[in-house]
Formats: structure tokens, C-alpha cells, sequence
């Protein structure tokens, strides 16, 4: 059993990754701004602000996983990399490991090729900060951190979101940076936490991007 800790844990994906670790048997701490109308059977919600870095430290302090499940958009567009670069500190400075929910477009369509972020030309105009900004964790702030802050960027399929929620199939693919699916493919939350949760327990990825898809 492990400690972990979910920044953004009632988010569309925080959520199904706290269910998948608390119904593992993990000892599971989720920090969001509202507490959820239907909460997890043994998972310890706090209410906080994770802009506030005594809150993080608060819940990240003994944690042996931490999970950035944040997004970039609302009251956290602005200062989403910021509050990023601190969970990183703080769970380097805990010695957690750190595993961050990406997005798709950080991926590559092939190996060796430019990653879908380097052309968003086909994508609304209204979402490309959002898109940079999560892009930018894993291309540029992740491997900035210390040297000893073991970390994993989880990047799901293009098909993923409540605006796709999928069908949940009990099974997915994994691949590295890139893209299972040439298409995009798509991914349940469900899907997607039961292999981020499998990423967690079998601990064999350090300091790099996968994908995950169905």
C-alpha cells in the first residue's frame, strides 16, 4: 500500500485515478476547491487552493505518490505551470515520486517526428494556450527539476474528456512518447486510471512521457 496524493482529485481525471488507488487498497489524500457530492469510501478529501503552497505542502508532506491532475484552464490558466513547478519541488523535497496528468498533443504522430504541438493549426484558436501550456511541462519544466525528482508524464489518447467520455473497456494500451493510436485514438477515464494506477504500482517508468489508450 502506498500514500498517495491526488492535486486535483475531483477533476475528470483525478477522480477515476482516486477511485482506481483507493480500490486498491491505497491510502489515498485528494486536494480540490470543492469537496465531491459522492465521495470515495476511505480517501481523505481536503478542501484547498493549490496555488497556496502551504496547502500543497500540507497534503504532500509524507505522501509516497503524488498526482498532478490539474488543468490548465480557469482560475489555474495563468498560474498552471507555476503551481506545477512547485508540486514538483515539494515532491522531490518529500521524496515522492511524481506522476502528472499531460495531454495528447505533446505526443508524436511517429518516432523521431515533430510532436503535434508544433502545429496547431487545425486546432480552435481558444485552446491553444491551454495546449501549450500542459505541452510545456513535460518539453520543458519537468526535465529542468532536480535530478532526483522521479517523475512520470502520463499523456491519455485524443479521445479523452467529458466531453468524450468513451466507453470503459477493462483494458488499454501503453505506449511512450508516441502516440498509441496514428489517429488519436480515445480512452475512458476509467481506462485511463486503471493504467495510470498499474504505471504507480509496477513503478518502472522514471523521468518519462507514456500514452495511454484503448
Amino acid at each position: 500500500m502506498s500514500r498517495i496524493t491526488v492535486i486535483g482529485g475531483t477533476g475528470y481525471a483525478g477522480a477515476a485515478i482516486v477511485a482506481q488507488a483507493a480500490g486498491r487498497g491505497h491510502q489515498v489524500t485528494a486536494l480540490s476547491r470543492s469537496l465531491p457530492e459522492h465521495p470515495v469510501a476511505d480517501v481523505d478529501y481536503v478542501q484547498g487552493d493549490a496555488t497556496d503552497e502551504a496547502t500543497l505542502s500540507r497534503v504532500i508532506d509524507g505522501a509516497d505518490v503524488v498526482v498532478a491532475a490539474l488543468a490548465p484552464r480557469g482560475p489555474l490558466a495563468e498560474p498552471f505551470r507555476e503551481v506545477n513547478r512547485t508540486i514538483a519541488r515539494l515532491a522531490d523535497a518529500a521524496g515522492a515520486s511524481l506522476y502528472v496528468v499531460g495531454g495528447f498533443s505533446s505526443l508524436r504522430p511517429a518516432p523521431g517526428a515533430d510532436r503535434y504541438v508544433t502545429d496547431l493549426s487545425q486546432v480552435p484558436a481558444e485552446l491553444h494556450d491551454e495546449i501549450l501550456a500542459g505541452a510545456a511541462l513535460v518539453l520543458e519544466d519537468l526535465p529542468a527539476a532536480s535530478p532526483s525528482l522521479d517523475w512520470v508524464f502520463v499523456s491519455p489518447a485524443l479521445g479523452f474528456g467529458a466531453h468524450a467520455p468513451g466507453d470503459t473497456l477493462g483494458r488499454y494500451r501503453l505506449g511512450d512518447d508516441v502516440a498509441v493510436a496514428p489517429d488519436g485514438g480515445a480512452i475512458s477515464a476509467a481506462d485511463y486510471a486503471l493504467g495510470f494506477v498499474d504505471l504507480v504500482d509496477k513503478g518502472d517508468h522514471h523521468r518519462t512521457q507514456v500514452n495511454l489508450a484503448s
